[in-house]
C-alpha cells in the first residue's frame, strides 16, 4: 500500500472520503480540486479552473462523469449531490482504490471489469488530462464520457440561462466550443478514435454541501452539450483532454507520459510537503507571484512574504525566492502592499504588517546569499520608502510615534493579519500599538541599518542610526509587565490590551529582538502553556471570556472564531524558531515532534497538504482552506531549522 491511498471501505463511507480533497496545480494559476471520489462539495471544485484575461480564475469544467456500458447494460461512475439527500448517480459505490502516486488515481470495479482513471494538469498550460485505462475485463466495454460545463467565476454560481450556446465545431480528435462571448474557446479531445454525441441540457440543482455548511448559495445548475464514446479493450489506455488550447490527438500519450515524470513522489511525509510547496508558486513569464492558499485565495502580499522563505529558501530554491520578491517589490504603492486578494477588481492597500514582513523575507533571503551588499543595492530603495513613510506617517494613521514606535490604524479598519470583520467592524480590533508591528518594525530598522553598513551607505545610517536602541527600550517600556511575565497585544492610549495571543512570539523568533533572553523564556512559557496545540498556536488563550474554540457555523460565526481561538499552525513556526533560538539543541527533540504532528493530516481534509486553520479545542479539526502557503511553507521552515541544527550539533 503506497502512502497515500484510501481502500474501498474508507471511499463508500461517504461521510469519510467527502471530507477529504485532493488539489493539483498546473503552476500557472490553473488548477482542479475535487473529494477523493470526484463528488463536488464546494463551488470551488472542478477539473480545470483557470485564470483568464479578467484577471479572475473560472470553473470551466466541473467534472466528467463516466460510464461503463458493456453487453447492453449502462454502469454510472459518476457522483452529484441534490436536494433531498439524494446522490446520483451513486459512482462511489463502484470505487475500490483510490491512489495519489505519483498522480491521482480512482480505481472501479464493476463486476469482473476493472477501470481507472488518473487526472494531471499539464506544466503551465491550461489543460487536464485524464488517462482511462481498463485493467481487466472479459469483453470490450464502451466507455461514456459526459462533461459538465460551468463557464463561471470561482466565486459565483451558475445558473440555468436562455445565453447559453450550445454549438459546437468538430476538431481533430474531439470538439471546441464556448458557452458565451465573454469566454474562450474550451477544446475537449480524444487520444483514440471517439464519437460525440450532442445531446444539450441542463441538470439543475447541484448541491455543493461545504458551501451549504458555510452558509453560502449552495445549489448550481451545470450544462451538458453531449458526451463522448470510446470503445476498450483490456489493457488498452487512452486520454481525454480539456483545455484552452487544441492538442494533436496522436501526442496526448506522450504529453501524458512527459508531464507525470516531472512529479514530485509524493511516497512519504516530506515529499507530499515539498509537492504541496511548489504548488503556489505561479510563474508567468518573468514574473512569479505565490498564492495564498487553494481553493479560494488568491495572492496577498502579506502571506506571500511569510509563506515565502519555507516554500523556496528552505527547500533549496532561491531563484525562486527572488523571483517572488522581485515581482511582489513591483506591487508597492507608497510604503503599502496589496492586502486583498489580486484575483478581485478592486485591490486594497490597507495590510499594516505586510511592508514589515518584506523586510523580514529579505531578511531570510540574505542568510542563504551572504551578499547584503548587493541586496542593499537591489531592495534598498523600496525597503526606504516603506521605513520613511512608517516614520512620516501614511495611510490609515500608519505613523512614528515619537518614543519610536509604530501606530497604526482607525477605527472600523483591521489592518492586522487578525482581520476579520462583521458588519464593517472588526472582529479583534486592533488601533493603537500591536505588538508585532512594533516588534516587526524594529527588526526592519535594525536589517536596514546592517545592509547599510555593507553598502556603505553613509546618509542613511546617519539618519537612522539612533532609532533601534530608542524602539528597543519604548517596546519593553510599552509591551512588558514584569508581573504578568509577557508581553501586552495592544496599546492605544492608556488602554492596554493584556490578552494572551500569539502576536507577542514574534518579539522572540524575528533574527533582531528588543526582548532580554529572561523576557523572551517568559514569553515562550505563557504561549506554550496558554496557545500551544499539536496543529499550532491558537490565537486567543482558552481562558479569556471571548475564547471560541470551533470554527463553524455561519459566516459571523466562523468570522467571529477566526482569531479568537482558531488555531493556525503558520504560528508554530515562529514559535519553534524561538524556541530553538533559546534553547538551542536541547529544543530538537521537542520541535521534531511538533514537526511530525502534521504527518497525520496528510490524509486529511487536503490530501498531501495542511489546512489553513483547525479547531482550538481537541480533536483539533481541519478547517478552512485545504492547502496554505503559510501553513505548508512554515511546517517546511521547522523542517529546515531542524536540519541546520542538526548540522550544527
Amino acid at each position: 500500500m503506497s502512502y497515500l491511498e484510501f481502500d474501498k471501505q474508507a471511499l463508500v463511507n461517504l461521510e469519510y472520503s467527502l471530507s477529504r480533497e485532493t488539489i493539483r496545480t498546473n503552476r500557472g494559476g490553473s488548477f482542479a480540486c475535487s473529494t477523493i471520489v470526484g463528488c463536488n462539495t464546494r463551488k470551488y471544485h472542478g477539473l480545470l479552473i483557470c485564470p483568464l484575461e479578467d484577471g479572475k480564475r473560472h470553473v470551466l469544467l466541473s467534472s466528467l462523469d463516466v460510464s461503463v456500458i458493456q453487453q447492453g447494460t449502462e454502469f454510472q461512475l459518476g457522483i452529484h449531490k441534490f436536494p433531498g439527500g439524494l446522490f446520483m448517480p451513486k459512482g462511489h459505490m463502484y470505487v475500490r482504490d483510490f491512489d495519489t502516486e505519483p498522480i491521482p488515481k480512482l480505481t472501479y470495479r464493476i463486476g469482473d471489469t476493472v477501470l481507472s482513471r488518473e487526472i494531471l494538469l499539464v506544466e503551465e498550460e491550461e489543460k487536464i488530462l485524464a488517462r482511462f485505462t481498463l485493467i481487466d475485463s472479459q469483453d470490450p466495454i464502451r466507455l461514456k464520457m459526459t462533461p459538465f460545463l460551468a463557464f463561471r467565476e470561482i466565486h459565483k454560481l451558475s445558473k440555468a440561462n436562455m445565453e447559453v450556446n450550445s454549438d459546437y465545431e468538430t476538431i481533430e480528435g474531439g470538439i471546441k466550443f464556448r458557452l458565451y462571448d465573454n469566454y474562450p474557446n474550451l477544446y475537449l479531445q480524444c487520444s483514440k478514435a471517439s464519437e460525440f454525441v450532442p445531446a444539450p441540457d441542463w441538470y439543475y440543482n447541484i448541491e455543493y454541501i461545504e458551501e451549504q455548511k458555510r452558509g453560502y448559495d449552495y445549489q448550481e445548475d451545470l450544462f451538458v452539450n453531449g458526451y463522448f464514446e470510446v470503445d476498450l479493450k483490456k489493457g488498452e489506455s487512452f486520454i481525454f483532454s480539456a483545455g484552452l488550447q487544441e492538442t494533436p490527438s496522436k501526442s496526448l500519450k506522450k504529453l501524458f507520459d512527459s508531464e507525470i515524470k516531472k512529479r514530485i513522489p509524493r511516497d512519504g511525509y516530506e515529499n507530499c510537503l515539498l509537492n504541496s510547496a511548489q504548488q503556489f508558486l505561479v510563474r508567468n513569464g518573468d514574473k512569479t507571484d505565490l498564492i495564498a492558499g487553494y481553493p479560494w485565495f488568491g495572492q496577498w502580499a502579506r502571506d506571500t512574504f511569510i509563506a515565502l522563505p519555507g516554500l523556496t529558501i528552505a527547500i533549496g530554491d532561491k531563484k525562486s525566492c527572488k523571483s517572488v520578491l522581485d515581482t511582489t517589490s513591483a506591487s508597492l504603492q507608497g510604503p503599502l502592499f496589496y492586502n486583498v486578494d489580486t484575483t478581485h477588481s478592486k485591490v486594497i492597500h490597507h495590510s499594516a504588517d505586510a511592508p514589515l514582513w518584506y523586510f523580514w523575507a529579505i531578511q531570510k533571503y540574505a542568510e542563504v546569499t551572504g551578499k547584503p551588499a548587493k541586496l542593499w543595492e537591489t531592495y534598498g530603495d523600496k525597503m526606504k520608502i516603506i521605513l520613511y513613510g512608517y516614520r512620516n506617517g501614511t495611510a490609515f494613521n500608519i505613523h512614528m510615534t515619537d518614543a519610536g514606535l509604530i501606530y497604526a490604524g482607525v477605527d472600523g479598519e483591521a489592518l492586522t493579519w487578525m482581520d476579520s470583520v462583521i458588519d464593517d467592524k472588526p472582529v479583534t480590533p486592533r488601533v493603537g500599538m500591536p505588538v508585532e508591528i512594533n516588534a516587526l518594525w524594529y527588526n526592519a530598522v535594525a536589517f536596514s541599518l546592517e545592509l547599510a553598513r555593507a553598502a556603505k551607505d553613509e546618509q542613511f545610517m546617519a539618519e537612522w542610526e539612533y532609532l533601534p536602541e530608542k524602539i528597543k527600550d519604548s517596546f519593553v517600556k510599552t509591551f512588558w509587565s514584569n508581573q504578568k511575565r509577557y508581553l501586552a497585544d495592544c496599546v492605544r492610549g492608556e488602554y492596554i490590551d493584556w490578552s494572551v495571543r500569539p502576536n507577542q512570539v514574534f518579539a522572540v523568533s524575528l533574527p533582531y529582538s528588543p526582548l532580554d533572553n529572561d523576557q523572551k523564556r517568559a514569553v515562550l512559557n505563557i504561549v506554550e502553556s496558554d496557545l500551544l496545540t499539536p496543529k499550532g498556536l491558537r490565537t486567543l488563550s482558552p481562558k479569556h471570556p471571548d475564547y471560541r474554540g470551533i470554527y463553524g457555523g455561519s459566516p459571523e460565526d466562523r468570522d467571529t472564531a477566526y482569531h479568537q481561538g482558531t488555531v493556525w499552525p503558520w504560528l508554530l513556526g515562529h514559535f519553534c524558531e524561538a524556541y530553538l533560538k533559546l534553547y538551542k539543541k536541547s529544543a530538537l527533540d521537542k520541535v521534531k515532534s511538533w514537526y511530525h504532528n502534521f504527518e497525520d493530516d496528510m490524509r486529511m481534509h487536503g490530501i498531501g497538504s495542511i489546512s489553513e486553520i483547525y479547531d482550538g479545542n481537541p480533536p483539533y479539526r481541519p478547517n478552512g482552506a485545504i492547502s496554505q502557503a503559510w501553513s505548508v511553507g512554515e511546517v517546511l521552515r521547522i523542517r529546515y531549522m531542524i536540519q541546520k541544527m542538526e548540522e550544527n550539533t
